[in-house]
Formats: C-alpha cells, sequence, structure tokens
C-alpha cells in the first residue's frame, strides 16, 4: 500500500513536469509548444506550430495515460507514459542537434533551457514512479458477517444401556399335533366281508416336565 501511494505520486509529479514543459523555453528561448510534430520526423524548422499540433499533444497524451495508471494501479500503463516522455524529448534533441549543429548551455539563457529539463526529468520521475509501485493484488478477499461465538454445548449424558432380553424358552418336543388314524371293524356287508372305517384321532397334548408318562394300549 505504501509503495503504491509514493508510486503515485513520483508518477504524478513526472506526468505536471511533463506537461508544464512546452510552456517553458526549450532551446534559445523558444517554447516547447512551438515545435511542430511533424518537426520532429522531417527536420526543425522555424515556422511556428498550433498548439494542438505541437510537441504539447504527445506530452499531454503521457499525462493522460498517467493518470489512468495510477487509478488502476497498473505499473505498466505508467511505464509507458514515462516512455513516450523520454522518446519525445530525445527524439527533439536528435533534430535540434542537426538543425544547429551542436547542443549548447549558455549561462545568458540561450542554448538548451529549463523545459527540456522539465520533460526530460518527467519522464525520469514517471519510470521511477512504475518502478516503486507494486501493482495490483492478485488476492480476492471475501469479507464475511461477523457472527456472534456460539456458546460451548454441554456435554450429552451416556444413553443407558438397554437390558439384555431373556432368551425364549423353547417349546418341547412333541407339542406338534399329528393325526393317526383308528381303525374300528364295521358290520359284515353283503358280501358276508368285514369292512374298516378310518377316523382321525385328536392330537396328543404335550408333554411335560416330570416322569415319562406310560404309555396306555393302542387302542384299536
Amino acid at each position: 500500500m505504501i509503495r503504491n501511494i509514493a508510486g503515485s505520486v513520483l508518477a504524478l509529479a513526472g506526468a505536471t513536469a511533463a506537461v508544464w514543459s512546452p510552456f517553458r523555453a526549450w532551446y534559445d528561448g523558444r517554447h516547447g509548444r512551438d515545435y511542430a510534430i511533424g518537426d520532429l520526423f522531417t527536420g526543425i524548422t522555424d515556422v511556428k506550430a498550433d498548439i494542438a499540433g505541437s510537441i504539447l499533444l504527445p506530452l499531454a497524451f503521457a499525462a493522460l495515460v498517467t493518470v489512468v495508471g495510477v487509478v488502476l494501479r497498473s505499473r505498466l500503463l505508467v511505464a509507458f507514459a514515462g516512455i513516450v516522455v523520454l522518446g519525445f524529448t530525445i527524439l527533439w534533441m536528435v533534430r535540434v542537434g542537426e538543425a544547429e549543429g551542436s547542443l549548447t548551455i549558455d549561462a545568458d539563457g540561450t542554448g538548451l533551457g529549463d523545459g527540456l529539463a522539465f520533460a526530460f526529468g518527467g519522464g525520469v520521475l514517471l519510470l521511477v514512479g512504475a518502478l516503486v509501485m507494486s501493482g495490483r493484488s492478485h488476492t480476492h478477499r471475501v469479507d464475511r458477517p461477523h457472527r456472534p461465538p456460539q456458546p460451548p454445548q454441554p456435554p450429552q449424558p451416556p444413553q443407558p444401556a438397554e437390558p439384555p432380553q431373556p432368551p425364549q424358552p423353547a417349546e418341547p418336543a412333541g407339542t406338534e399335533a399329528t393325526d393317526r388314524t383308528l381303525t374300528y371293524p364295521s358290520a359284515p356287508g353283503p358280501s358276508g366281508t368285514d369292512r374298516t372305517l378310518t377316523y382321525p384321532s385328536p392330537p396328543e397334548p404335550p408333554l411335560e416336565d416330570g416322569p415319562e408318562r406310560s404309555q396306555g394300549p393302542d387302542r384299536t
């Protein structure tokens, strides 16, 4: 956070110096706004340029890019603005050196002026500001509403174990009823032979614990 603030201050100071420089003398008392942009590519002439087509235009564009870069905390945009300012300043120095034969700084105010110093210093401050800035953080933090701490829950008492179920007594053998048939002699038939009839007998009761019951005589 501190790095972004310091870098933004340096970048804005550099952009201000770059925009202010065309209104100062660049060479032999001639202001930077008097140099046309086309003269930087074709050669310096004595024709005075309009403000809209002067060297002020690229420097103002660089200042606008700087403001956007500071708002977005973009180091790339701020560095790009510094390169634009330094690029046009150095290109102007090359063209003026070709036209004048040399670049001089005289004590009487002729030669290179303070406007060039403002432009060159502004470009350097923009690059330094881009280096100082830390840029945007890529981590996204989601703020969650504060929730009061929940009171600790009392320990639950242990559940009583269910008593074991007593084993069910096994049914004694012989409780199932079985059908038995008894045969009784019937009256003689017309043919003189005996006939027998079969009737189901009731089931015997279950045996009780104790001495074995004596078996009775079979009924016929």
